[in-house]
């Protein structure tokens, strides 16, 4: 068998970094190109006796089958890209495990982006996946710039947008009503006793959504001073954290001393706002009631136990892999907008 490291060498100095090719391998292992994209790409149709020669020469050269140009030929990647705002926060993180999970079970590769919240850098994200063509393209939330919007829809790549409902998707969508969640809270809280309620919400869209539904809802039982049109609200930066939670607490503290209840737009919000309540001897939830949003593993931890909304995020990961895998085989998705719902999960906080 001819010696590998002159091959590498030549890949390296003659080809501009272009980098070992199958026709390297092919002479390496002493056959032809094709038989050994045979050997490659359907190993049945070759010899055992051809199969472990180009098997050993790959192992020998380190080299790895350009995916994209099979790809082209095949009109498939197996490769799906995802889009989630941020991975410092935990709340996509079940999402995407079982994005990662159902794709490979499949044999597809899942490629993660991350587009932040404010000052987007979605659309310049977009196009770069765009331009290398995957398999599916699975989205967070469903507010997208008229530009990228138009650029997917040209593309005909599949899409699904996650964490989010509407009747008018782009293409598929598996996700949940953050208004109804906003109002839902409301009167749990409102059926709990409590009159006098604030939220503390992310910037983000989906945060202010929910923190709206939950305002309007709460005036509307009864749950604000008399002639307030709107709730306290204080906004912290997009991803939440702990000491958002806990200066958002004092700020609504420092304007509304009498509040008895408080909605934050994740669990890290709400820990940080029970800590603080806690530090100034707020009883929880005797005195201040606190609900979050995610459910994340801490929750059932704390102490009190807290009262959170609950998002099957594995569920969410699992039906957006299904539609990608049955629309990149050529099937048909009838249900193309799937609500997966939420729960309320009550524990001590309220």
């Amino acid at each position: 068998m001819t010696d590998p490291q002159p091959i590498a060498e030549k890949a390296r100095k003659g080809r501009k970094g272009a980098g070992l090719t199958l026709r390297d391998v092919a002479r390496l292992a002493g056959v032809a190109p094709i038989t050994a994209s045979r050997a490659l790409n359907t190993p049945d149709a070759v010899s055992e006796t051809v199969l472990k020669k180009v098997r050993e020469a790959v192992e020998r050269t380190g080299y790895v089958p350009n995916l994209l140009a099979g790809g082209l030929a095949s009109k498939k990647s197996r490769l799906v890209a995802a889009v989630v705002p941020t991975i410092v926060g935990p709340v996509f993180l079940e999402t995407v495990q079982s994005l990662t999970e159902s794709l490979a079970a499949a044999g597809y590769q899942l490629m993660l982006g991350q587009s932040g919240y404010e000052n987007s850098r979605e659309d310049a994200l977009l196009e770069a996946i765009i331009g290398r063509r995957p398999d599916g393209v699975v989205l967070t939330g469903i507010m997208r710039s008229p530009e990228s919007r138009k650029r997917l829809l040209a593309s005909g790549i599949p899409v699904v947008e996650t964490w989010d409902l509407t009747p008018t998707p782009i293409d598929m969508l598996v996700g949940f009503s953050h208004e109804n969640i906003g109002i839902a809270v409301a009167r749990h809280l409102h059926a709990a006793g409590r009159r006098r309620v604030a939220v503390i919400a992310g910037v983000d869209e989906r945060s202010r959504r929910r923190a709206k539904a939950f305002s309007d809802e709460a005036v509307r039982l009864g749950m604000a001073a008399a002639g307030v049109t709107e709730i306290p609200l204080c906004m912290v930066p997009a991803p939440t954290t702990l000491g958002s939670g806990r200066t958002g607490l004092a700020d609504l503290l420092g304007k509304n001393a009498a509040i008895d209840g408080v909605f934050c737009s994740s669990d890290i919000l709400a820990m940080g706002v029970m800590i603080e309540a806690q530090v100034r001897g707020i009883a929880i939830p005797t005195q201040l009631a606190v609900m979050g949003f995610g459910d994340l593993s801490f929750s059932r931890d704390l102490h009190p136990k807290l009262t959170t909304v609950r998002i099957d995020g594995t569920g969410i990961g699992k039906v957006a892999a299904q539609f990608i895998i049955d629309r990149a085989d050529g099937l048909q998705v009838t249900d193309r907008v799937h609500d997966i719902g939420f729960t309320i999960i009550e524990r001590e906080s309220v």
